[in-house]
């Protein structure tokens, strides 16, 4: 069974966007893509709601966010309450977010990292589940929202 990935991507990112949907990974991946598609100027906050959305309804299992930087793109994904997205600039920090905080978006710059590097953190983010229970689980609760 194929796993279901939204992907999304200012005009920044386009070019990795495209580059990570290429390439093999452990399990097949059915990639859900929310754009953008060229490189003509579009707004970071419009794709990472998007995407937040995505991901929050349970379409996908996961996200990918990329934008030059990947910190526009993920505070746009972060606003909806019940996302986790993490800017991640190497495979252990993917780990640890996955590990750690269950985060179900990655962001990547990709202006700051480079292909091979981004599919390294990539491989690692999907590949690492969330530790249940405990400190971690504990915490992670802590960050709903209570108001």
């Amino acid at each position: 069974m194929n796993r279901r990935i939204a992907i999304a991507s200012d005009h920044g990112g386009v070019e990795l966007k495209a580059f990570l949907k290429q390439q093999t990974y452990a399990q097949p991946i059915e990639w859900i893509d929310l754009g953008t598609d060229s490189k003509e100027s579009v707004d970071y906050p419009d794709y990472g709601f998007k995407l937040a959305e995505y991901v929050a309804s349970q379409q996908a299992e996961l996200g990918i966010a990329i934008c030059g930087s990947g910190i526009g793109i993920s505070i746009a994904c972060n606003r909806h309450e019940d996302i986790r997205a993490a800017v991640c600039t190497n495979s252990t920090m993917a780990r640890l977010t996955r590990i750690d905080n269950n985060a179900n978006i990655l962001c990547l710059g990709a202006r700051i990292v480079g292909e091979i590097l981004a599919k390294d953190i990539v491989d690692a983010f999907l590949d690492t589940p969330f530790e249940q229970g405990g400190r971690h689980e504990r915490r992670v609760n802590k960050l709903k929202r209570t108001t």
